[in-house]
C-alpha cells in the first residue's frame, strides 16, 4: 500500500500579510524533508525537467517539483497510476528522491494559457498531446491516491474560455471549486496533503466569498463528507494562485484604475483576508524576480514556480543577478539586464563565466564535476589529473552551441539559471531571517535591474531567427539528397 506524506508548516511572522520566512517539513515512510521558504518550484512536463537528465538534477538543490498531470493523460489509464504499490510510486517512476524532492501534483499546466472547452458541473477539460480530455473529481481522487504525491492541488474550475466572465460564471466557479475540494477531502485511510486554488477571478468580493466558504463550519451530511474536518479549510495545507488566468482576465477588463501588479496584490490579499494562518501560499507563473519580491513583501507568498527562468534558458539567456545587492547602485546608472543573451554575437569571443555578479556560482556549468577516477584503456591514457579541476564553460562556447542548436547548450544554461534562482531565494531568506529592512532591499533591486526582461525578449527573437535559418538549411539538404537518389 502506498503511503501519503504528512506535512507541517511553520512561519516566523504572525502577520496576515508581509514578508515571512518559514519551514515546510514533509514526512514520508520515515523519511523527513525540510524546505525553507520562500522557495522556488521547478516546472516539468511528463514528469521531466526539460533539458536535464536524472544525474544532473540529482546534483542540484531542487526541492519543490511541479507535476502537471494532464501530460500523462494521453494513455488510459495514465502510466503513473500503474506503478507497483510502494511507499514512493511517483518518486520511483520519475527518478526523484523522497528525501530531497517534494512533488506537487496538479491537473493542468499552470503556465499553459491555451483556450480550452468550458468545464462542466462534474468535469474539468484538460489538454493532452492527443486532444482534450474530461477529468471528473472522482477520477482525480483516484489518480491522486494512486500516485501518492507529497502535495496535490484539488480540481479548480478555472475558466479557460475567452474572458470577460459574467457574475454567474464566477459564482459557478466558486461553487464547483469548493464542491470538488470536498470530494478530495472525503474520509480515507491515507489522507492527502491538499492544496486549493483560490477561486473568484478578478472580483475581490468573489474571492473573499470563496475564502468564507472554505472557513464556514459544516453540519449534517456535508460535515460527514469531510470528516474529521469541521470545515473545508481544516483539510487544506495551503493555497494556490495561478497568475496566467488572472492576467488574461485583467487584459479583457476595462478597469484601468490600478496597474496590473497592484491588482494582483489586491486579489491575493482578498483571498487571504479571512484565511487561516499559517498555511503554505504558492504562486504559479510569476514573470520576474521583481514580481516575486513584491509578492513576498506585500502578500507573504512562500513558494513560486520559476518557469520564466526555465524559459530563459530555452531561449539562450544566462541569468546574472543577486539579492540582496552588495551595495547601493549609483544614481544615474543604467539598469542592468537580468542576464546575458548568449545568442548575441558580442559573446562569440567572450571566454568569461556565465555570471558577473555570482562569481562563485556552484552550478555544473560554472563548476563542472569530473569523474573521481580515470579509466585507463592503455598506457597512453595515463596522465596526472589537473590540479585546478575542470575549467568552467564559457559564454563563447555556449554561444557556439546555441548557433549550432546543440541541446547541451540549454542543459548548461538551465543548470546555471536554477542555481542563480536558488542563490536568489537563499538571499531573500537571509534578509528575512536577519531582521533587515526587506522593503528597502526590494526597492534597491528594482532600481538596479530591468524588470521588462528585455534581454529575454531579444533572445527569443534571435532564437526564432536561428531556428528558421537552420530549418531552411536542413530542408535544402534533404531536398538535395532526395534529388541525387
Amino acid at each position: 500500500m502506498s503511503l501519503s506524506s504528512t506535512m507541517s508548516f511553520t512561519v516566523g511572522s504572525t502577520a496576515r500579510f508581509g514578508p515571512r520566512a518559514g519551514t515546510v517539513i514533509l514526512l514520508r515512510a520515515g523519511i523527513s524533508l525540510s524546505i525553507d521558504t520562500p522557495a522556488p518550484m521547478v516546472a516539468t512536463s511528463r514528469g521531466v525537467i526539460a533539458h536535464l537528465g536524472r544525474d544532473q538534477y540529482k546534483r542540484m538543490p531542487l526541492q519543490c517539483i511541479s507535476l502537471p498531470f494532464e501530460s500523462f493523460l494521453e494513455a488510459s489509464p495514465p502510466i503513473p497510476t500503474l506503478q507497483p504499490n510502494s511507499n514512493n510510486p511517483l518518486h520511483t517512476l520519475l527518478g526523484f528522491t523522497p528525501g530531497h524532492n517534494a512533488l506537487v501534483l496538479t491537473l493542468r499546466d499552470p503556465s499553459n494559457s491555451n483556450e480550452t472547452p468550458a468545464n462542466g458541473n462534474d468535469y474539468v477539460s484538460a489538454s493532452t498531446g492527443r486532444g482534450m480530455k474530461k477529468v471528473t473529481p472522482a477520477q482525480w481522487t483516484e489518480y491522486a491516491h494512486a500516485c501518492a504525491p507529497d502535495l496535490v492541488v484539488a480540481l479548480p474550475d478555472i475558466p479557460w474560455t475567452p474572458p470577460p466572465f459574467s457574475q454567474k460564471r464566477v459564482t459557478k466557479s466558486i461553487e464547483r471549486t469548493a464542491n470538488w475540494l470536498a470530494k478530495l477531502l472525503a474520509p480515507t485511510p491515507l489522507p492527502l496533503n491538499v492544496l486549493v486554488h483560490m477561486a473568484g477571478g478578478i472580483s475581490e468580493p468573489a474571492r473573499r466569498a470563496f475564502t468564507d466558504s472554505l472557513t464556514e463550519t459544516l453540519y449534517g451530511k456535508e460535515a460527514e463528507a469531510i470528516h474529521p474536518h469541521k470545515c473545508l479549510d481544516d483539510g487544506v495545507v495551503g493555497y494556490v494562485f495561478d497568475l496566467v488566468p488572472l492576467g488574461k482576465a485583467m487584459e479583457a477588463s476595462a478597469d484601468g484604475a490600478r496597474d496590473e501588479q497592484e491588482n494582483i496584490v489586491a486579489f491575493l490579499r482578498a483571498s487571504l483576508s479571512s484565511a487561516r494562518t499559517p498555511k503554505l501560499r504558492i504562486v504559479n507563473s510569476a514573470e520576474s524576480p521583481h514580481q516575486i519580491l513584491r509578492l513576498i513583501r506585500d502578500v507573504g507568498v512562500d513558494v513560486f514556480d520559476v518557469k520564466w527562468a526555465q524559459d530563459a534558458a530555452q531561449f539562450g539567456v544566462a541569468l546574472d543577478f543577486v539579492f540582496p545587492l552588495p551595495k547601493p547602485a549609483a544614481e544615474g546608472n543604467k539598469q542592468r539586464d537580468l542576464g546575458h543573451n548568449l545568442f548575441h554575437t558580442q559573446y562569440a569571443h567572450d571566454f568569461s563565466r556565465f555570471a558577473d555578479f555570482l562569481p562563485g556560482c556552484p552550478c555544473l556549468a560554472c563548476a563542472p564535476v569530473g569523474a573521481r577516477e580515470v579509466i585507463l584503456h592503455s598506457a597512453i591514457d595515463a596522465h596526472t589529473p589537473d590540479a585546478n579541476g575542470i575549467p568552467p564553460y564559457t559564454r563563447a562556447y555556449v554561444h557556439h552551441l546555441l548557433h549550432t542548436h546543440e541541446m547541451s547548450s540549454h542543459s548548461l544554461l538551465l543548470m546555471h539559471n536554477l542555481a542563480v534562482l536558488d542563490a536568489f531565494f537563499t538571499g531573500v531568506r537571509g534578509v528575512l531571517q536577519g531582521g533587515e529592512n526587506f522593503a528597502a532591499h526590494v526597492d534597491r533591486f528594482a532600481a538596479a535591474y530591468d524588470e521588462r526582461l528585455t534581454v529575454v525578449h531579444e533572445a527569443r527573437t534571435m532564437w526564432k531567427d536561428v531556428d528558421l535559418a537552420r530549418g531552411k538549411g536542413r530542408l535544402a539538404r534533404e531536398r538535395a539528397a532526395g534529388e541525387s537518389m
